[in-house]
C-alpha cells in the first residue's frame, strides 16, 4: 500500500517563496513512489482559531474544517514547510495545525524550513519541533534548511545555485528518515492500538 504524505504549507503572503520549498518536496516524494498532497493554509482558508474540530457538535462542523479533518487522520506522514516571521512560528501554518489535535497522533513530521537570508527558517524549525511534539507526532532529526530561498529555489520549485546544489544533496536523507518513522508507526499502529 502507499504511502500517504501531507505536506503543509502557511505562508498568505501575496508574493509567496515558500511554496517553491513546497512543490520541490510534494514532486520529489511523489519520485520516490509516495501519494503526496500539498495541503495550502491560505487555499484552505480557515479562519482564525475559535473553535477545534472536536469542539463543534455533532453535524456542525464546518465542510472545510471537517475535509481537512480527515485527510489528516488518514495520512502517514507529514512535512511541515515553514518560513520564518521574526524568529518565530509562520501564523498560517500554525492556525491551521491548531484546529486540530487527536487528528495528528501516533504519525511521523518531517520539518522542512527556508528565509530570504542566510539562516534558512532554522529558528522556526527549532520552535516547530518542539510544537509538533506536543501535537503528538514523532519529528525526525533530519531537517531541511533552504536560504535564501529566493536563489536556492527556480518559481517552479528547480534547484537552482549553491543552496539549491545542498537542497539536492540533503533531500535524500530527509525523506528517508521520515519515510522509515512511516513504516515504523504504520507497523505498530496494525500490530497494537494506540494507548489513547
Amino acid at each position: 500500500m502507499t504511502d500517504r504524505i501531507l505536506v503543509l504549507y502557511g505562508s498568505y503572503r501575496s508574493d509567496r517563496m515558500g511554496i517553491r520549498l513546497a512543490n520541490f518536496i510534494v514532486k520529489s516524494l511523489r519520485e520516490r513512489g509516495a501519494d503526496v498532497e500539498l495541503i495550502d493554509a491560505k487555499a484552505v482558508g480557515l479562519p482564525m482559531l475559535d473553535r477545534m474540530r472536536k469542539e463543534y457538535p455533532k453535524g456542525e462542523v464546518p465542510a472545510a474544517l471537517e475535509e481537512l479533518g480527515q485527510k489528516i487522520i488518514a495520512a502517514d506522514g507529514f512535512v511541515f514547510v515553514t518560513g520564518e516571521y521574526n524568529w518565530g512560528l509562520q501564523p498560517g501554518l500554525k492556525n491551521l495545525t491548531d484546529h486540530f489535535l487527536e487528528e495528528w497522533f501516533w504519525r511521523p513530521a518531517a520539518i522542512a524550513s527556508y528565509s530570504a537570508g542566510r539562516f534558512s527558517g532554522a529558528r522556526a524549525a527549532l520552535a516547530w519541533h518542539g510544537t509538533l511534539s506536543e501535537m503528538g507526532m514523532v519529528v525526525t532529526s533530519s531537517t531541511i534548511a533552504v536560504g535564501p530561498i529566493g536563489q536556492s529555489l527556480s518559481e517552479t520549485g528547480e534547484p537552482t545555485g549553491p543552496g539549491g546544489e545542498a537542497l539536492k544533496k540533503s533531500f535524500p536523507r530527509f525523506a528517508d528518515d521520515l519515510m522509515w518513522w512511516v513504516e515504523a508507526a504504520k507497523t505498530q499502529r496494525a500490530k497494537k492500538a494506540p494507548p489513547y
